[in-house]
């Protein structure tokens, strides 16, 4: 699986931002497609995932809210929405996908940069 994330810059605090995760590679149904981001100066973060096969999304507690996640079939596209952005949004955001039974990700896309100036 090969995954592109684009979509990052420069938004102000309170926008509303869409990433976008191209993704190709052989059997998908069998992956889930997750989204994690690394503020600077600190570790990577998950921010939720969504099952490709039955569009099924989870997140992680924090990210309940103003995240959403969703995938394009048609389109070979993982999103990420993000509304009411704030100053602790700026982080580099990545697309991730691991197959479905596997406990980590395996399989990274090369991150796209948020900054949100407040």
């Amino acid at each position: 699986v090969q995954l592109q994330a684009s979509g990052g810059g420069l938004v102000q605090a309170g926008d509303s931002l869409r990433l976008s995760c191209a993704v190709s590679g052989r059997e998908l149904n069998v992956y889930i497609m997750g989204w994690f981001r690394q503020a600077p100066g600190k570790e990577r973060e998950f921010v939720g995932a969504v099952n490709w096969n039955d569009g099924g999304t989870n997140y992680a507690d924090s990210k309940k809210g103003r995240f959403t996640i969703s995938r394009d079939n048609g389109k070979n596209m993982v999103n990420l929405e993000i509304d009411n952005l704030k100053a602790e949004d700026t982080a580099v955001y990545y697309c991730a996908a691991k197959w479905i039974i596997a406990q980590g990700y395996n399989y990274w896309g090369q991150g796209t940069q948020v900054t949100v100036s407040s």
